[in-house]
Order: structure tokens, then C-alpha cells, then sequence
């Protein structure tokens, strides 16, 4: 089984619609048994929380469900997931802190790492702007989620 976390700032807008992209992905790919994820946040402030509605709103446009409860991502984590997957340059060195030996270094990456066709460096975070963050989001994950099964289908051809 490849465990796969992404990580956002507050674990509202990017990262569960990662897991949500990522979950549709391997679904149409018959990889459910293979592949799990999940999603947290690098602060405590949502824990508990659903996703922010607005990204609900324009994820389940595209058919995704948010189904995710905001969480914190633990240090324990570091341990039990394979890929850890940031939306920001800000979240990847938050992840990377945590470990102080680097030795789960290897397993961070940012999710535009993955991207096909867009040239960005990060996912920007919409909670603060219009519909049109929201799409742009989408659109990135879709882009780069299909990158990054392709990433760990070439890293792990047993699947």
C-alpha cells in the first residue's frame, strides 16, 4: 500500500482538494486498493472543520467531493506516509522543520513538482481571493496529481 499526504496551510482549501483530485485519479485508474490518502494542515486553527464551502462549491462542479475533516498534521506522519506532498514553499520547509535529522527529507515534495503543464512554483491559496482562485487551484491539482501518479507508478512498477 503507497500512502500519500498532502499538506496545506489550515487543511480547508488545497489539501483536501488534493486528496479529493487524487482519490478520483486512482479510482479511474483501478488503483483504490493500492493507493490511500489523506490531508492535513500545518496549523491547528481548522482542526475539525470541513472544507471551506466555497472550495466545496467549485470542487463538486468538476465532480469531487470534499469529504475530509481538517487535521494537523502530526510528526508521526513523517513515519507512516510515503509521499508528503506540499501545496507552498512555506508548507514544504514547515514539513521539513519538523524532522530535524532530515531523515524523511526524500519524502517531501511539492505537488507543482508533479505539474505537466503549468509553470508555477506553488498553489496558491484562494481563501482570501474570487471564483477564479478557486478554478486555478483546480486546475493545478488535476494537472499535477495526474503527474504525480505518474511519478509513483514509475517508483513502485509493482503496483
Amino acid at each position: 500500500m503507497i500512502n500519500i499526504l498532502f499538506v496545506c496551510m489550515g487543511n480547508i482549501c488545497r489539501s483536501p482538494s488534493a486528496e479529493a483530485v487524487m482519490n478520483s485519479i486512482i479510482k479511474q485508474s483501478n488503483l483504490t486498493e493500492k493507493i490511500k490518502c489523506d490531508s492535513a494542515g500545518i496549523i491547528s486553527y481548522h482542526v475539525g472543520e470541513t472544507a471551506d464551502d466555497r472550495m466545496m462549491k467549485h470542487a463538486s462542479k468538476r465532480g469531487y467531493d470534499l469529504t475530509s475533516i481538517a487535521r494537523q498534521i502530526q510528526h508521526i506522519d513523517l513515519e507512516l506516509f510515503d509521499y508528503i506532498v506540499t501545496m507552498d514553499e512555506e508548507n514544504y520547509e514547515n514539513v521539513l522543520a519538523m524532522e530535524r535529522q532530515a531523515k524523511f527529507e526524500a519524502k517531501v515534495s511539492k505537488i507543482t513538482d508533479y505539474s505537466r503543464h503549468y509553470d508555477a512554483n506553488e498553489v496558491p491559496d484562494p481563501y482570501y481571493g474570487g471564483p477564479q482562485g478557486f478554478e486555478y487551484v483546480l486546475d493545478l491539482l488535476e494537472d499535477s496529481c495526474a503527474g504525480l501518479l505518474e511519478h509513483v507508478l514509475k517508483e513502485h512498477p509493482e503496483i
